[in-house]
Order: structure tokens, then C-alpha cells, then sequence
């Protein structure tokens, strides 16, 4: 998440939603009231970007924007909104109050950010620039020593193409800082953009890398927010998710069921996850979210328009 204090507070992303309480916490902190909050702007879609959505809106009116595509997907509760349901991945329902495209701007009171669309991780993915400081807020279009995982299922077979030209797009702009969504600035933006163009030239030669990357962020980010699952839980859960049956089924030709031990053994050579108790954990740091969130197993098909 970026907060951007000025004459119009705007927050960038609000976190999963079981964290809400904590980014209420670290806005206060930041000295900004949460109705004081003129806009959120969603960079994407995904849960942990959009989660904490519907807290402010709902209880501080914060309107919220995102690109024009995306907004539609949510404001009519389909039910492929987020890639929620594919990805078994709970966001509580709010509404697009703005629509944004390409080019539009955002008044922040001292400063005016550029939104561009810069699609691949998903296909209403946006990017934010500030041209006087030369600041790039871009999502998880890339990072500083990683990509966004591409999925290629629900934003289609061309995400790395799409990505490529994004990813030239932000090449031309002249860009002192960089936030992205997941870990450090950026410390040398240009230097980053030229090694995620040099990465996805090289999964068009090897597709496979593509699943390889996504299957073990989804299943991380899976026992992160579930906070593992027992041995005995895996089976089931995995042949019960569209992700991964489209993965073992569409990108390595194999049945489900022959899949997961492949899924479990490459998770643990990687390092991504590790057995504790006989149950697989993630390895990255996280904060396990309540059980009593977790269960409402919130999804845009339980939407109300």
C-alpha cells in the first residue's frame, strides 16, 4: 500500500482484508484520518490489493477508482471479479465509484498522477506516474528482483506480450523512484524494467516457467492466509481449486491428482514452503489472518448489485 499525503489524501492498494485494522492503524499513524482519505485507487484486482475496500468505504465513504474494465467486472458482481473464486481467495464486496483509462489523471492537491495502463498480471492492471518527482507506482507489473505472476487463464495466453509492452511503455519515462506492490523501492527503476523484459523474453521461449512461477505464488499465498494445511487436507483442497486443475490439466498435461505431489515436491526443493507438524507452511514471513474472517469465505458470486 502508498499512502500519498497532500491537500487530497489518496491511498494506493488496502491490503488483504483480514489486515484492515492494522492499515487503519499505519494511516493514523502516517498522520491521515481514514475520512480523510479523498480516493483509494486499486492498482489491480487481486485480494491483496482490493481487500481492505470495503472497511473504508463502508465506514468512512472513501470512494474508490480503478481501471474501467475491472470496474465494471465489480460493480456487476461477476463472478470471475478478482479471480476470486478460480484463485479460493475471499474479498468482501465494494463498489467502483471511478473509472479510469489510459491518460487519466489524479489530482492529489500539490501533484497530478498519470494513470497508465499497463496490462499483464491482469488485464485492467494500472500504473501511476508523477512527472515533477519522476515517481513510478507500478503494481505488480514488476518488482525489484521479481515479476508478477501471469495468469494465463483468466487474463489470457498473451499476458507476457501485454507485459513486454508495458513494460517498454514505463522504459521511456524518466523515473527517479519506484513502489511496486510487494517488498522494497525500487533503487535503480530502469535497471529493474530491463531485467523483467529480460525474464519474460525468456519464458515466450519456455511457457512452462510461466505455470512454474504462478502455481507456487498462489499455493504460498494460499497457506499464508490459511496458515497451512495439514497433511491430510491437501488432496482435497487442491482438486477442489480452479487454478490448479487448470495448471495440472492445460500446462503439464497431467490429471490433477498426479500433479500434486509435483506441486508439493517443487514447493519444498524451492524453499517457498516447508513441513512443520505435518503440516506445509509458507517460509515467507506472514501474519495469519483471524479464523473468524476467514471463515466467511467471502466471494464476488455472494455479492449483492
Amino acid at each position: 500500500m502508498i499512502l500519498i499525503k497532500d491537500e487530497h489524501p489518496i491511498l494506493i492498494d488496502t491490503g488483504f482484508g483480514s489486515e484492515v485494522k492494522d492499515t487503519e492503524k499505519l494511516i493514523k499513524e502516517a498522520g491521515v484520518s481514514p475520512k480523510e482519505l479523498h480516493l483509494i485507487v486499486n492498482t489491480h484486482y487481486h485480494s491483496d490489493h482490493v481487500g481492505g475496500n470495503f472497511h473504508l468505504q463502508k465506514n468512512y465513504g472513501v470512494p474508490i477508482a480503478t481501471h474501467k474494465w475491472e470496474a465494471d467486472l465489480i460493480n456487476f458482481c461477476d463472478p470471475e471479479a478478482c479471480s476470486a473464486e478460480w484463485l479460493d481467495q475471499p474479498v468482501e464486496p465494494y463498489r467502483v465509484d471511478r473509472k479510469l483509462a489510459d491518460n487519466d489523471e489524479i489530482n492529489t492537491g500539490s501533484r497530478t498522477l498519470k494513470v497508465l495502463h499497463t496490462p499483464g498480471h491482469t488485464l485492467g492492471h494500472i500504473s501511476l506516474f508523477e512527472p515533477e518527482e519522476e515517481i513510478l507506482i507500478c503494481g505488480d507489473l514488476f518488482h525489484q528482483n521479481d515479476i508478477g505472476w501471469l495468469n494465463i487463464f483468466r487474463e489470457g495466453v498473451t499476458s507476457i506480450q501485454r507485459s513486454l509492452e508495458s513494460l517498454e511503455r514505463l522504459s521511456t519515462l524518466r523515473i527517479k523512484q519506484a513502489y511496486s506492490g510487494h517488498g522494497p523501492q525500487i533503487e535503480n527503476p530502469q535497471a529493474a524494467i530491463e531485467t523483467a523484459r529480460k525474464r519474460f523474453e525468456k519464458w515466450l521461449k519456455m511457457p512452462e516457467k510461466v505455470s512454474w512461477h504462478a502455481c507456487k505464488r498462489i499455493f504460498s499465498f494460499t497457506l499464508i492466509i490459511k496458515n497451512g494445511l495439514a497433511k491430510e487436507e491437501i488432496n482435497s483442497y487442491l482438486l477442489n481449486c480452479g487454478w490448479f486443475q487448470d495448471y495440472a490439466r492445460y500446462s503439464f498435461q497431467l490429471q490433477p491428482i498426479e500433479f500434486i505431489q509435483i506441486l508439493l515436491d517443487e514447493m519444498i526443493r524451492s524453499g517457498a514452503a516447508i513441513w512443520h507438524d505435518n503440516h506445509l507452511i509458507a517460509t515467507a514471513p506472514y501474519h495469519a489472518p483471524e479464523k473468524e474472517w476467514m471463515d466467511k469465505n467471502i466471494k464476488p458470486k455472494e455479492w449483492k448489485i
